[in-house]
């Protein structure tokens, strides 16, 4: 198996451990009843729980396009040092977004944030005609 499919699953780890995250604080703000209840309406989150929620919202948003590009180059058999980098590029890049975001870390976070999307974007390369 090659990195590329192996950081596939650190990302959906990633993922899971955000949405644990997310889910946790979201209780702990506006409790147990309404974790547990129909929640037919969902007051609003504020501080670290809102930005968490909204930290795993930013995931959700990059995660299928860097699936589908993962799996896709995996598939044509068109993976090398640049997906490979490309991979790790992205997994690291949102791992430090985490915790920039949950601080309220402006620029840096918008910054790491590009960082993760120019790891998309070279394991996208490959698949993407010549020009």
């Amino acid at each position: 198996m090659g990195i590329e499919l192996q950081f596939l699953g650190w990302v959906i780890v990633l993922g899971l451990v955000q949405l644990l995250l997310a889910a946790g604080l979201s209780t702990r703000q506006r409790g147990l009843a309404w974790n547990t209840g129909p929640r037919d309406s969902s007051p609003p989150l504020a501080g670290v729980a809102g930005r968490s929620d909204r930290a795993f919202r930013n995931f959700l948003e990059t995660f299928p396009f860097f699936a589908a590009a993962v799996l896709a180059v995996t598939l044509a058999g068109r993976t090398g040092e640049a997906t490979a980098l490309g991979v790790q590029l992205y997994f690291w890049a949102r791992v430090a977004y985490v915790p920039l975001y949950l601080g309220g870390v402006r620029y840096v976070r918008s910054l790491v944030w590009t960082l993760a999307m120019a790891g998309l974007v070279l394991v996208l390369w490959p698949l993407l005609p010549a020009a």
